[in-house]
């Protein structure tokens, strides 16, 4: 546990994501998001929260300096925490599943989505990330990742650099549009991360009905170190405020540190 962490207030918004429509979900998360002014360290939407997960691309990517970007900015602010989600972005010939890590104070980090949805042809629309960020919160460390992304534990993968005497991360997040129809891998994996990562793990899923008629059945939840979930949510809209301890997690991690005995492995990508 770094000297100076502290508890950290990670607030799940669970919202029901309008299809193709960025000035209404601005609206709708902006009611959802508000509320947690100084009640919140990080704020954290589902992916593609401004147009639902669609492959229509060309009419609803945002740009770098568009009105997303640009609400994002102001909420941040507003709210006083990071606020994280995803947007589908358009960089000259190409486009992104975007996360965007905005900071209060207007600065941001940026996570492309590695694994793209071949199953309903993400990868035909979308260039796949190469780098993996983790960022840091008040002493915490947390790597922020995209949907898909859950199903592949090797990009996930926590390390302990002993040079540095810390582990790479102590949240891992997945902001995400999983359809009911597979709610039990996500919530079997989102456990399973947490236990083999030594880490707190983060999943925000939405919920309703896509343009596609694709149900979402929410399902999101905190879970710790050891695989249990600290909050679970159910199917319909929620906003909840969860507090992870730094004390509980470095006990763990010193009373049972099997990551000495993890191999070492190096990612090609």
């Amino acid at each position: 546990m770094a000297a100076h962490q502290r508890p950290l207030r990670v607030s799940l918004v669970q919202g029901a994501t309008r299809w193709h429509d960025a000035p209404a979900n601005r609206d709708y998360y902006g009611a959802l998001v508000r509320p947690l002014r100084g009640q919140s360290d990080l704020v954290v939407l589902p992916e593609t929260f401004l147009s639902g997960f669609t492959n229509e691309t060309l009419g609803n990517a945002e740009s770098m300096d568009g009105d997303g970007l640009r609400w994002l900015r102001a909420l941040s602010a507003d709210v006083g925490a990071v606020v994280t989600g995803s947007l589908v972005v358009r960089e000259g010939e190409r486009c992104v599943n975007r996360l965007v890590w905005m900071r209060p104070d207007g600065s941001h980090a940026l996570y492309d989505k590695r694994h793209l949805f071949r199953m309903a042809g993400e990868h035909e629309r979308y260039a796949g990330g190469s780098e993996r960020i983790v960022v840091e919160l008040h002493g915490w460390r947390i790597c922020p990742l995209v949907c898909y992304d859950l199903r592949f534990p090797v990009w996930s993968r926590n390390r302990y650099d002993r040079a540095a005497r810390r582990f790479e991360y102590d949240v891992l997040l997945y902001v995400a549009n999983w359809p009911g129809v597979r709610r039990h891998p996500w919530r079997t994996l989102l456990l399973a991360r947490a236990i083999e990562n030594w880490c707190y793990c983060v999943g925000v899923n939405r919920v309703g009905v896509d343009g596609n008629e694709l149900h979402y059945a929410g399902d999101s939840v905190v879970a710790d170190f050891l695989g249990q979930p600290l909050v679970e949510l159910g199917a319909q809209e929620q906003v909840v405020t969860v507090t992870l301890d730094p004390a509980a997690l470095a006990a763990h991690r010193e009373r049972f540190p099997a990551w000495m005995d993890a191999d070492d492995f190096t990612i090609v990508t």
